[in-house]
């Protein structure tokens, strides 16, 4: 099993796989749990270069992540989660099983995002985003839909998504909107339940998260 040094000079054991060598810009805490066995045959994660993973962060097996890959504290990434490269994932959000998230995207903390989910390049989600998988919890037998956030939307703080919705590229969520229908390609959705209006002028534009 590979041995590297935490951001505390601390020799660990981590069931993982880095692609290439640890550096200045990376680094595992202490109590990381990288490689969380969730069944028989389960693989190690794969995570790129230039990483800081913080304490309590756990990674399950079956995961791949790319390079430049920061996360807060206390974060979970469930398994058959496939990230990026330069992700945020911010202080105690939880990414569930089965999500893609793409390229230079910023979560912020305490954001959730349910199974099956997709997040395209270049989105913004600001803190305490909620994201839901099950349009009629427990009550009926329904598809489970995770959303679809487009390339360079931006999602507002304490906004809520019901299950399935798309937001369309370039798309703003106001803080506190609760999204109960697919937001159009470079549209405002503001207010519970969200009302809909083009973006001004001066917001038609993409995110550049570098």
């Amino acid at each position: 099993m590979p041995i590297f040094k935490d951001l505390l000079g601390e020799k660990r054991g981590l069931k993982s796989i880095f692609l290439g060598s640890p550096n200045p810009n990376f680094g595992i805490q202490n109590r990381a749990t990288i490689g969380l066995n969730y069944k028989r045959g389960s693989k190690a994660p794969v995570i790129g270069k230039n990483s800081t993973i913080r304490s309590n962060t756990v990674i399950y097996d079956d995961v791949k992540i790319g390079n430049d890959f920061k996360t807060g504290h206390n974060v979970l990434i469930r398994e058959k989660t496939n990230i990026g490269n330069n992700v945020l994932v911010g202080t105690n959000t939880v990414v569930e099983g089965s999500c893609k998230i793409g390229n230079n995207v910023s979560i912020q903390s305490n954001v959730y995002i349910p199974t099956d989910s997709i997040i395209e390049d270049y989105v913004f989600i600001g803190p305490c985003a909620c994201f839901t998988n099950d349009r009629y919890p427990i009550r009926v037998d329904y598809e489970l839909k995770g959303p679809i956030i487009r390339h360079g939307a931006s999602i507002g703080a304490n906004s809520t998504f019901l299950s399935g919705v798309e937001v369309g590229e370039g798309a703003m969520v106001a803080a506190g909107a609760i999204i109960t229908r697919d937001v159009p390609p470079f549209y405002l959705a503001i207010g519970a339940p969200a009302r809909l209006r083009p973006l001004p002028p001066q917001f038609n534009v993409l995110n550049k998260i570098k």
